[in-house]
């Protein structure tokens, strides 16, 4: 198996979940999660090669002479994502499958789950910058239709919308920085681009580039003020956000800063733009998480922080900070996506989500509640769990970055504090506070829904005991790729009595005190967020939106008017503009005019076109305007024969003619004219075809004059003979060389032969 053979596997079982649903019932997530299940064994089975320091590369050809090919580039940062897309992406189907069995189109549901799993193992294969975006945008559109799977409810379509709209704007920004990243190299290859990674960084491109991926990955990871669009996003079943919050889309934002980091970081701009708005991110979401009652949108919350922590992490790039960045990445998909399934039985089981609604669950669901407690107990950083390993790294980090890092530590320190409040609030609220009213009694999960969110805190309980052995092997690779050259530091679970443990303790003393005295947190924060985060961010975006459209309707009723007069008008002022500035940016205009040599009787012709042209104006007769432009038709035919121009003067007289003829029809079927135009519209037209007639006379006197490249005469001369046996040039170039052309001249002269004859016979039998 090679990866495009994983991905077109995926993607055709996209397609058949929705007509095979039906037939495999309970089944169907079992069913469906074989070939990711397969993908994670397979992808498993590459890491001790990838261990080795192999990089696996493939490429298809797609658009060569564009520097584009369909490539794919698996190294130890590829499969780690690869295996959490997969792993958990298996674990996800096998909970939707059951978790879905009484929402109606489940089967396409299942689809657009699948869809969305092989955009996201595309992107974190893609070889290529273009492919790359290609399965980037992809999973935009895929996590669209699953956020607003509930499309009946306004509130599911419009999260989907804000999350379209905010990533799409993203993804727009990011294909403007990827075609600017990828112009000093010749094309969008990885192993072009990290290869020489100082073409970009000594460019003047780099920092257009930079903003603009900058922009691309902080709307798709949710960073502030990006960040409403995920907590809006809950709108979607727990499975779709289990997935989105653990293992995909968010965290492509996060994988696509630690795949160009060898390419973009190391800079001042890089390290302050990562390190500011990570940090600001990492605090607002923890800080908004504390007033917030829906269980889903506590774990929202909780998910901007933690992306922001990564992205402050991978923008401080010290040794620490990345070992610490993939670390974290691992133990937040792990606790969770445990803690969002967990949160779909408990809503499942209860039908509420409101923590202030629950309380009492451990006697109804011990098992369960173990399950989701040990998550917790990670997400707070406690041993012996994987969660505290991440943590202890992530102070080390904080505490030895290059710059700020008093302010960085201090801001970190109280959202670890936030998150250990968090967690016991979660724990002891729901499954130890007062009991309510259930209007149903609750009981254990079944095994489809039990059993993801039991072996992703399973894995995690092994990974933090045995870190050196299990944990070390997934990561060290990733590490790597991240910052070429850069040891992957042996994870251990006790590090001894330094500053970081005495950080550990005093963030859970403190996490215990901010519990045990919530009621005043809560409502202090309460009026913090009154007073300056009165206006919703969701709020504010939908008000521009608004705007927008009733600023679009606006500008759509002054430009697209409806009067074909006024658009010719705009076509004919805007071009002869634009190319008046060419013209006068470009060469002198040489105008060489000679009337000595002219025969009188041309003079005479010329004199007749000039004086039809001034009664083609000055005419109030539609059919004296008519007769004469036929005039000066004909009079330039005249001009043509003088000057040998033959082939070319028949065809003006066959123009003329038709044009006539057609005119003439037309002109019997209008009315009279009801007013003719007032003074300052005639001065209007006047204005603009003196434009128009000048720009044209330029040109075709400069044309005479300018010789761009040698005369294409030169060929026909030699090649009419030896090449298509004509001595006549003009026919061999008629019948040969433009021999469609002419066709094609033939086909408009037959078709406008048949439309007078239709009219003329349609004339006849109206008055018959």
């Amino acid at each position: 198996m090679n990866i495009g053979t994983l991905l077109l596997a995926l993607l055709i079982l996209s397609a058949l979940a929705p007509f095979t649903r039906r037939y495999l019932g309970k089944a169907a997530g079992w069913v469906f999660a074989i070939i990711p299940f397969a993908s994670f064994l397979w992808f498993l089975g590459l890491l001790p090669e990838i261990n080795q320091g192999e990089v696996f590369i493939q490429r298809y050809n797609w658009l060569p002479a564009y520097g584009i090919d369909f490539s794919f580039y698996i190294d130890g940062l590829s499969v780690l994502f690869s295996l959490l897309v997969l792993g958990i992406g298996a674990f996800i189907l096998i909970y939707a499958g059951y978790y879905m069995k009484t929402y109606p189109m489940k089967g396409r549901f299942m689809g657009y789950l699948v869809l969305f799993m092989a955009s996201m193992v595309g992107l974190v294969v893609s070889g290529n910058l273009i492919t790359l975006f290609v399965f980037w945008e992809l999973t935009s559109v895929s996590s669209y239709l699953l956020i607003g799977y509930n499309h009946e409810k306004p509130e599911a379509r419009a999260a989907a919308l804000q999350a379209l709209l905010i990533t799409g704007f993203g993804g727009l920004a990011l294909l403007g920085g990827f075609v600017l990243l990828g112009i000093p190299y010749g094309n969008y290859e990885l192993t072009t681009l990290l290869s020489n990674p100082e073409a970009i960084k000594s460019s003047n491109l780099y920092l257009p580039a930079l903003l603009l991926i900058l922009a691309g990955a902080f709307t798709k990871s949710a960073q502030f003020p990006f960040h409403f669009w995920l907590p809006g996003a809950m709108a979607a079943p727990s499975p779709v956000s289990a997935y989105l919050h653990s293992a995909t889309m968010v965290k492509a934002g996060v994988f696509l800063l630690a795949r160009l980091n060898p390419i973009l970081g190391g800079t001042q701009e890089w390290h302050y733009l990562l390190s500011i708005f990570g940090v600001t991110t990492m605090f607002v979401g923890a800080w908004l998480s504390i007033t917030q009652t829906d269980l889903k949108r506590i774990l929202a919350y909780s998910t901007v922080s933690a992306l922001g922590s990564l992205v402050l992490l991978i923008g401080t790039g010290t040794e620490y900070a990345i070992n610490a960045a993939i670390v974290f990445l691992l133990v937040h998909a792990l606790y969770k996506g445990t803690l969002f399934m967990m949160a779909g039985n408990i809503e499942k089981k209860t039908g509420t989500r409101d923590i202030n609604k629950l309380g009492g669950l451990f006697k109804y669901m011990p098992f369960a509640a173990v399950v989701m407690i040990l998550a917790l107990v990670s997400m707070a950083g406690i041993p012996p769990m994987l969660g505290f390993i991440g943590k202890e790294l992530i102070y080390e980090a904080k505490a030895n970055a290059p710059s700020a890092h008093w302010f960085i530590l201090i801001a970190g320190f109280l959202t670890n504090v936030i998150m250990v409040f968090l967690s016991m609030r979660l724990t002891l609220d729901i499954f130890w506070g007062k009991e309510p009213a259930y209007e149903k009694k609750p009981k254990e999960p079944s095994l489809a829904l039990i059993l993801g969110p039991f072996f992703l805190v399973l894995i995690s309980l092994f990974l933090g005991l045995f870190p050196k052995t299990m944990a070390n092997p997934l990561t060290s690779q990733a590490i790597m790729a991240i910052s070429p050259g850069m040891a992957a530091i042996k994870l251990k679970l006790w590090h001894g009595f330094n500053l970081v443990l005495g950080l550990s303790a005093l963030t859970i003393a403190l996490g215990v005190l901010a519990y045990r005295y919530r009621l005043r947190l809560i409502s202090f924060a309460e009026k913090i967020n009154l007073k300056y985060f009165e206006r919703e961010f969701s709020r504010i975006f939908f008000q521009m939106i608004d705007h927008f459209l009733y600023y679009t309707k606006e500008q759509t009723k002054a430009i697209q008017h409806g009067y074909h007069r006024f658009y010719l008008m705009t076509v004919f002022v805007v071009a002869s503009l634009l190319v008046w500035i060419q013209i006068w940016n470009g060469d002198p205009v040489i105008l060489t005019l000679d009337f000595k040599d002219m025969p009188l009787n041309l003079v005479a012709v010329v004199a007749l076109i000039i004086a039809a042209t001034i009664s083609a104006v000055a005419s109030h007769s539609r059919v004296v305007a008519l007769i004469a432009m036929s005039v000066i038709g004909f009079g330039i035919t005249i001009i043509f024969i003088a000057y040998s121009g033959v082939d070319l003067a028949i065809t003006m007289i066959l123009v003329e003619t038709l044009m006539v003829i057609l005119a003439m029809a037309v002109l019997f079927h209008l009315p009279k004219y009801v007013k003719y135009s007032g003074t300052g519209a005639r001065m209007r037209d006047a204005l603009i075809a003196t434009l128009v007639g000048s720009f044209m006379m330029v040109l075709v006197l400069q044309a005479g004059t300018s010789v761009v490249q040698e005369p294409i005469s030169d060929f026909f001369k030699e090649s009419s003979y030896t090449e298509a046996y004509g001595r006549n040039i003009v026919n061999v170039i008629l019948v040969d060389f433009r021999a469609f052309d002419t066709l094609g001249e033939i086909t408009v002269l037959a078709v406008a032969a048949l439309g007078i004859f239709s009219m003329i016979k349609l004339t006849k039998k109206i008055k018959v």
